[in-house]
């Protein structure tokens, strides 16, 4: 059994107190992990522009290069991980065994972790919409088009209140450390995997061990992470995005509400679309924000529901070792029967049918844990109340709603796959504020541009944009940035 230490910038500090990650089935320990206090965290804050000043004397192409050596580490080397060692295998079953999810999606999210460390060059011109990258690491330089511009760093570390059940979450912090920001991490409970694996990787790269700390730890060392970190991302549900709305020191990411929305000029081919529709609600067991909770359509919508339930009603829960696996466990105690009680609740609701309903009992109990089959549901309008829910499982509604009602009631979508042929109506959906990441055709919710930031853009976050004046004479080159 692993022990793994809190790493403060990069020190290993083992703690009196400490947390046993098991095994979701066997209850097995997997690993102890000491924990950190929030007094802790926030003394060690202290020392965060050492972070900064540490990866700033490594040019930004060499910082890029190392994190491309990291990427290949963290895909395929043994690396140390606290007072043991793991191999690429070890990680995909020890994070399966403690997050539910099977280990072939394990696998999967290295492959899309690896992806962005492996394209840094291309995903950081894309953040920063071609900026030359120098000008992040002095402050000001001119700009492509000879225009002096300056952005300046908001914090010397970014803080992150992670989560343990969605691992694809962490591509959106893998590009900080090339743009000579820290990193203070705070794992899930069940997922210290990834922060640990990935802190290595970096550090065996080349990169400055000081520059990443990791505090494992209670609900107490996030709120510290928040407080003490002068910018911070957390991860939530709707309570925890509505709490931190209109806080610029905080980028909070909640349920995504993705959706795909059917025009009226190609409802009535539907059954073309079913294959798209499967993937974006069914893929990573439904966990992911971008995962599809929505499908709305004026016409078609019981018969919609019925063939999305044809595909995804008959999956079993098959153990997470299995290759054929495609649903995720809830590992803490209660939580499926807890889930299925709300959406049962939900389902008693005039003009909402339970579609998924004839495909035998939803809610699987074990020993240790439970699964939630996947459920479809059907609405005869947008009223309803569980057409505005969301779910850690494959769950989707498929609502009845005229096409030009949909924009007003759909409410915030992070994904909308909108198929429609009608430029008027695609002129709309452009327009539309409430639909974060637009896909207009029929692109899966799922499938994402990685050169594209899905959820805001860490550039915007960490670097604010502001007036740099300099005389004729102290002008730099535009070559030289």
């Amino acid at each position: 059994m692993l022990t793994l230490p809190v790493l403060r910038w990069g020190k290993p500090y083992d703690s009196l107190e400490k947390d046993e990650v098991k095994h979701f089935i066997t209850g097995e320990s997997i690993a102890k992990v000491s924990q950190a206090s929030g007094g802790l965290l926030e003394r060690d804050m202290r020392h965060a522009p050492r972070a900064r000043a540490a990866l700033r004397e490594i040019p930004i192409p060499d910082l890029i290069e190392r994190v491309k050596r990291a990427g290949d580490l963290y895909l395929n080397a043994t690396l140390p991980l606290g007072d043991g060692s793991q191999s690429p295998d070890q990680f995909a079953q020890q994070q399966s065994a403690s997050t539910g999810l099977p280990v072939h999606m394990c696998k999967a999210n290295m492959q899309k972790n690896f992806f962005v460390l492996s394209h840094m060059e291309q995903m950081l011109d894309a953040l920063t919409r071609g900026l030359p990258l120098s000008i992040l690491s002095t402050g000001f330089g001119m700009e492509n088009r000879g225009v002096v511009v300056s952005y300046q760093a908001q914090a010397p570390a970014l803080g992150l209140v992670l989560p343990s059940n969605s691992p694809g979450v962490h591509t959106l912090w893998l590009p900080v450390i090339p743009m000579q920001i820290g990193l203070v991490l705070k794992p899930g409970p069940q997922e210290p995997w990834t922060p640990y694996r990935m802190a290595a990787a970096f550090v065996q790269a080349g990169i400055p061990a000081e520059a990443i700390s990791i505090y494992p730890g209670g609900a107490d060392v996030g709120a510290a992470v928040l407080n003490a970190c002068q910018r911070s991302m957390i991860f939530g549900g709707t309570p925890t995005v509505e709490r931190y709305k209109g806080n610029p020191r905080v980028q909070a990411h909640g349920p995504g509400f993705s959706k795909i929305l059917l025009g009226d000029d190609v409802v009535d081919q539907w059954e073309k679309y079913l294959d798209l529709m499967v993937e974006s609600v069914y893929i990573n067991s439904g966990r992911g924000c971008i995962n599809c909770s929505g499908i709305w359509a004026s016409r078609h919508t019981a018969a919609i529901a019925e063939a999305l339930a044809a595909r995804l009603g008959p999956i079993e829960a098959l153990p997470p070792d299995n290759p054929q696996a495609g649903l995720a466990a809830f590992t803490v105690p209660g939580m499926g029967k807890q889930v299925w009680g709300a959406i049962d609740a939900d389902l008693k609701e005039s003009g909402v049918t339970h579609s998924t309903g004839s495909y035998g009992p939803r809610l699987v109990e074990m020993d240790r844990c439970s699964y939630l089959r996947p459920v479809v549901v059907h609405c005869t309008s947008p009223a309803a109340a569980i057409a505005k829910k969301e779910y850690m499982f494959p769950f989707t509604t498929v609502v009845e709603c005229p096409q030009e009602k949909m924009l007003e009631s759909i409410g915030p979508t992070l994904v909308g796959t909108a198929i429609t042929d009608n430029p008027a109506w695609q002129q709309e959906l452009t327009d539309a504020v409430q639909i974060d990441r637009l896909n207009i055709g029929p692109i899966p919710t799922t499938k994402l541009d990685w050169l594209q930031p899905h959820e805001g853009n860490i550039v915007d976050f960490l670097f604010r944009a502001r007036a740099y004046q300099l005389p004729k004479e102290k002008l730099p080159a535009p070559s030289s940035v």
